[in-house]
């Protein structure tokens, strides 16, 4: 059994959704992946994922919304997900005063236009590369923002599961700790993806 899936096919449901809520807040996503298990390898665990993502409603997209910060805004608290937000953020972190205040202003004409935050991939990427993003897409009409939302949310998501398979595969392959090994994330914006979670929940 590969040492990820094993962790995640063997502990409390409670304590399964609790891990999976980090990379993806909707409680009905995390519900359904845990009602999958257990999974007998990689490709199943990546099916479970992608039709659970598939099924999300905008309501439970808006859930998983309701965790993400704005780009710019340091995560509440100390938690998994806060602690892999900043990490992701890395880039707005290091821009210059004139870019965070823009993508501040940016993020607010963004949430009084679609009504949700401003959700990016934002792994890899600089806060000048995200403030051209967002301008943008305050061109888009809502259908076509919602769908891409939907698109970042799912890069997240797997992005995450990769750290989160890592992580907990940890214990047995050595790689606690090291920023990027085995883990999608320390690539190019959007890397990763399910195959970065397969490699990690092979592990």
């Amino acid at each position: 059994m590969h040492t990820a899936l094993a962790w995640l096919n063997g502990v409390s449901a409670a304590e399964a959704e609790r891990a999976l809520l980090a990379c993806c807040a909707s409680t009905a996503w995390a519900g359904a992946v845990v009602a999958a298990r257990p999974f007998g390898d990689p490709l199943e665990f990546r099916g479970a994922v992608e039709a659970a993502l598939a099924a999300l409603t905008w309501a439970d997209i808006g859930d998983a919304l309701s965790a993400h910060p704005r780009l710019g805004e340091r995560p509440a608290g100390a938690d998994r997900s806060a602690t892999w937000s900043a990490g992701e953020q890395a880039g707005v972190a290091a821009a210059g005063a004139d870019t965070k205040a823009a993508l501040a202003a940016g993020n607010l004409a963004y949430e009084a236009r679609f009504g949700h935050v401003y959700l990016a991939c934002a792994t890899g990427r600089g806060g000048a590369d995200l403030l051209a993003l967002l301008r943008s897409r305050l061109d888009n009409d809502p259908a076509t923002e919602r769908a891409v939302v939907r698109d970042e949310l799912t890069k997240i998501t797997w992005l995450r599961l990769g750290k989160l398979l890592t992580e907990t595969g940890a214990p047995e392959t050595g790689t606690a700790g090291a920023p990027g090994a085995g883990a999608p994330g320390a690539g190019a914006p959007g890397a990763g993806g399910p195959g970065s979670a397969e490699r990690a929940a092979a592990g």
